[in-house]
């Protein structure tokens, strides 16, 4: 079972108080956490002794897990490659649409901002959970070792792993259906979660820094870690998938 966390560059401090909190609660389940890091946001770079940094630094060495979430999260990325035949898909499907070389100077851009701060892996999350064909091209030219997309983790050049990632999104059916919406997308959530554990399946829950400010979802999401727990799923993070994909920190 893989759960992990984005949206923590674009947060503030009780945004990051709340994941803190939610880690706690997966430590006393023995489910580490995989931190999706975007380098750079809003106010500029992820620095070295940042607050975050340091936090995400020690959460790594006592077991978690990082992988590199894009790169700005920008709506248009920059390039001669846009000239109205490639659809703009928006910040959070930064990756979904990118040729080769305009993913691989992202990329290296990402990771450039990242080492730089202290942290590495060689590990990578596409906004939105899309990544174009020219982006996995990419990121096998980088080196990178692993792919996590929305139904898939995939080793570079190595095997894939098929399993669709649960998330709270708002696209989901249910969107508009307020209070009982919710409650219907934990249930189901939940129910994936069991189901996917039963048959032997690997089981990803993904949430945002954003999903934390609700704690009917907070509650959800250890709900369906412990659901899971209990039909057979094991906490694990990418890298023990594909030993290749290891960070430093």
């Amino acid at each position: 079972m893989l759960v992990s966390l984005s949206g923590l560059t674009d947060s503030d401090d009780a945004d990051r108080a709340r994941a803190a909190a939610f880690a706690a609660e997966l430590d006393r389940r023995g489910v580490p956490l995989t931190h999706l890091v975007q380098p750079k946001g809003p106010d500029g770079p992820l620095r070295r002794g940042d607050d975050l940094v340091r936090w995400i630094a020690g959460r790594v060495r006592a077991g978690d897990d990082l992988l590199l979430h894009g790169f700005d999260h920008t709506s248009d990325p920059v390039g001669a490659w846009q000239n109205g035949t490639v659809p703009r898909i928006g910040r959070r499907t930064e990756f979904g649409a990118l040729p080769r070389h305009e993913a691989g100077l992202r990329l290296t851009g990402a990771r450039r901002i990242l080492l730089a701060t202290g942290l590495s892996t060689d590990g990578f999350a596409p906004p939105g959970w899309i990544a174009s064909e020219g982006t996995l091209d990419a990121l096998a030219d980088l080196g990178f070792g692993l792919c996590a997309d929305e139904t898939t983790v995939r080793a570079t050049g190595g095997p894939v792993l098929r399993s669709r990632v649960l998330t709270f999104r708002s696209s989901e059916p249910w969107r508009g259906e307020r209070r009982a919406g919710e409650r219907r997308r934990g249930r189901a959530l939940e129910q994936q979660a069991v189901r996917t554990a039963e048959r032997g399946g690997l089981v990803r829950l993904a949430l945002r820094a954003k999903d934390l400010r609700r704690e009917h979802r907070v509650e959800t999401a250890l709900a369906a870690v412990d659901a899971a727990r209990g039909a057979g799923a094991v906490g694990a993070v990418h890298r023990t998938l594909f030993p290749a994909a290891a960070p430093a920190a």
